[in-house]
């Protein structure tokens, strides 16, 4: 649907993390769309059309939370999330068009924007998460540039240091390997 509509997506959650990390069990696919706000109604009232929502008022959660709740015909869940320009954007279009067997091809974002939304994330599966990433990808991932972008976000983010969070994991997973 999102290829078909020409909407700029990327797969950001667990489905990434096992084309990506190790195979592990997800409950959800997660979508990051590029969407201007002015078209943001018209974008959710046609994924409406296609997917059964998860909450009442759908249309008004996804308005103020910036997330899509819907449901596949089998009932999984779907979150879709909508992006804003500058990062997001560029994780988007950095994105990778892979083929998952059974599934078909998809967008999935590239293993150093994927490990840094993690990041941003922060939660323990997150960080799990990262973990599994660089066992697999680490010696062909672009440090720097997941460092780069970390410190631009530990700016703004105050709760917790992202930068740190990363170079814990990563120094981890080096002392495990």
């Amino acid at each position: 649907m999102l290829e078909k509509a020409s909407t700029p997506y990327a797969i950001i959650g667990g489905l990434a993390v096992q084309y990506w990390g190790e195979s592990r069990t997800t409950r959800d696919v997660d979508i990051v769309v590029l969407v201007p706000d002015v078209e943001v109604d018209r974008f959710v009232e046609s994924v409406l059309q296609e997917f059964p929502p998860r909450v009442k008022n759908a249309s008004a959660f996804a308005r103020e939370n910036r997330v899509l709740l819907v449901a596949t015909e089998d009932g999984t869940p779907i979150d879709i999330a909508f992006g804003i320009p500058g990062y997001e954007g560029i994780a988007i279009e950095r994105a990778t068009a892979v083929d998952i067997p059974g599934v078909g091809s998809m967008r999935l974002l590239v293993p150093e924007d994927l490990v840094i939304h993690k990041c941003v994330a922060g939660r323990p599966r997150d960080l799990e998460d990262v973990r599994l990433v660089l066992v697999r990808q680490g010696e062909h991932m672009d440090i720097d540039y997941i460092r780069e972008w970390l410190d631009q976000f530990s700016l703004v983010i105050e709760d917790r240091d992202v930068r740190a969070d990363f170079e814990d994991v990563l120094r981890e997973t080096a002392e495990d390997t």
